[in-house]
């Protein structure tokens, strides 16, 4: 056994990290929204909301420690966009990590959607529903509630995937705050949990292209239709351009009133988080370099 997987090595380090950030994405979706579908097909009965938002911040944390050691466990489009502007990431691995988490979010959405076909089937009455009391769409990707305008969805995902960059980048901050390693992947699953319990009720904190895009794309394919683009006035775009805006904004925020503001390290002492990146593996959305260097 040993002798055959060395020879499924893959040596190509791009490969590499594209397959892990894939992995580290679809178990995000697997327990996100494996965890919607049974609260939303046993209406309740088998958990509430608290219960996706646990799902959630979950699957971001086992996402992290699935792919942290190989690409850094960005799992978020907006994520790399951040570390790609902070230098922290190559701008060529921008779009191969992009493709590789929108992959990984629909092929867990599918297997979500197979393990929970009767459940959806029943709850619906046989019809695969965008909106309505027995809609299942919302299982995979969001929706804005009906009073939420679309400005106002676009101010509340910016918002939201801004404090998310805030509280990812001071969690992996040495010079600010010292974390155990092993803590980081939690406290990034916290991050998740706290922004869904505080702002998740207005359009369920996507904060993240991939995790709507890919699940929404395969709820297409899979029968629900175009209604899926068309709901919410054409909402599917502002999971997409909203998070990418307020991660850039909240990667900015800490740079400008934090990080830049630390001391310079003393001779022989700590480096630097500029200089740090190199030395050892990090979080994910949570984001890091993507060659094993230190959570940004």
């Amino acid at each position: 056994m040993e002798r055959l997987l060395r020879k499924c090595r893959i040596q190509n380090r791009l490969v590499r990290e594209c397959m892990a950030e894939c992995l580290g994405a679809y178990v995000l979706i697997l327990f996100g929204c494996g965890s919607a579908a049974q609260v939303t097909t046993s209406q309740q009965q088998n958990g509430q909301y608290l219960s996706i938002n646990l799902g959630f911040a979950l699957g971001v944390t086992f996402g992290v420690f699935v792919s942290r050691g190989v690409s850094g466990a960005h799992l978020n489009p907006a994520v790399t966009l951040s570390l790609c502007a902070l230098g922290r990431c190559s701008w060529l691995r921008l779009p191969f990590y992009t493709f590789f988490q929108v992959l990984g979010c629909f092929l867990a959405a599918a297997t979500v959607g197979l393990q929970y076909y009767d459940a959806i089937q029943m709850f619906g009455g046989g019809q695969l529903t965008v909106t309505g009391p027995t809609a299942t769409a919302g299982i995979f990707s969001t929706y804005p509630a009906g009073y939420l305008s679309l400005w106002g969805g676009i101010v509340d995902q910016i918002i939201g995937t801004a404090a998310l960059l805030l509280c990812i980048l001071a969690v992996g901050d040495q010079r600010n705050t010292s974390i155990p390693n092993c803590l980081q992947p939690l406290l990034a699953g916290a991050s998740v949990l706290v922004i869904g319990i505080s702002m998740g009720s207005n359009c369920g904190y996507a904060l993240n292209p991939a995790r709507d895009f890919g699940p929404r794309l395969f709820t297409y394919i899979a029968g629900w239709g175009e209604d899926v683009f068309r709901a919410g006035g054409g909402w599917w775009w502002v999971p997409i351009v909203a998070p990418c805006v307020g991660a850039l904004l909240g990667a900015l925020i800490y740079e400008l009133l934090v990080e830049v503001h630390h001391p310079p390290p003393s001779a022989g002492g700590p480096s630097s988080s500029r200089e740090a990146p190199e030395e050892k593996g990090g979080v994910e959305l949570e984001g890091v370099k993507p060659d094993g260097g230190k959570p940004v």
